[in-house]
């Protein structure tokens, strides 16, 4: 075996050791509908999340609007718990990991130049802390879906972030992390990606553009961001296959 081949088995089997490890898979009480969300989604610093025209509070009115039009007890919502390292580390790098220890870095990606200027212990708190548990949510929401036919993560849906690039609002890939915990914890053998939103779903794209588990169904306006022609390209690559 080369060298190349036996450090990709390592690799591999050191995901698969992390997904095994991994405490964002919980049993979830008859009690609870499958609906997953938590307060700590809600991203509010200052006011500087208004500088974004991106609604950084919607997921908390959403469930409110439920609860009010007595829709859903708020005591039946399930509660997911905080992507740690070793779960990003599943399809994220170390080196992109690090890079978001740059308020810098991470104001790019959210595109919010005022985050540049924050002490990144701020940004981690009150940026990135919301993001790592919607992850949380997005991966124990297959979970759910395969134990009661259907589920809901109000947050998440991350698609404009790749394995080694954050943008768009979209720092950590959670479409492609659900997808490779439920490969190994599902036991899931080929999966769709049905993604209908008005912008390309480039960050899912690239991450399983050679993996012929995953079909990707992506309806978007071509003449607004990201204008990713390199995941347009495998896309269609891989659509004449």
């Amino acid at each position: 075996m080369s060298s190349s081949a036996s450090k990709a088995d390592d690799l591999e089997t050191l995901k698969r050791r992390r997904i095994l490890s991994s405490k964002l898979y919980f049993d979830v009480p008859p009690s609870k509908v499958p609906l997953i969300y938590s307060p700590s989604y809600d991203i509010s610093f200052l006011g500087i999340e208004k500088l974004h025209p991106f609604d950084s509070s919607k997921w908390g009115r959403i469930c409110q609007f439920l609860v009010t039009d007595g829709f859903l007890r708020k005591n039946s919502i399930v509660e997911p718990l905080e992507s740690t390292k070793d779960d990003l580390l599943v399809v994220h790098s170390e080196s992109y990991l690090n890079s978001l220890k740059r308020s810098s870095s991470v104001a790019v990606i959210v595109e919010v130049p005022p985050v540049a200027v924050l002490p990144n212990c701020l940004v981690q708190q009150k940026v990135l802390r919301p993001f790592r548990k919607q992850v949380g949510g997005t991966i124990l929401a297959a979970k759910l879906a395969q134990e009661r036919g259907c589920a809901i993560n109000v947050g998440g849906g991350f698609h404009h972030c790749s394995a080694e690039r954050g943008g768009g609002f979209c720092v950590f890939a959670d479409i492609s992390l659900c997808i490779h915990f439920a490969f190994v914890r599902l036991n899931i053998s080929r999966v769709m990606i049905i993604d209908l939103d008005a912008h390309q779903g480039n960050g899912h794209e690239m991450d399983f553009a050679n993996d012929r588990r995953v079909y990707i169904l992506d309806m978007y306006n071509p003449q607004i961001y990201p204008l990713d022609y390199e995941a347009r390209r495998l896309g269609h690559q891989r659509a004449n296959i």
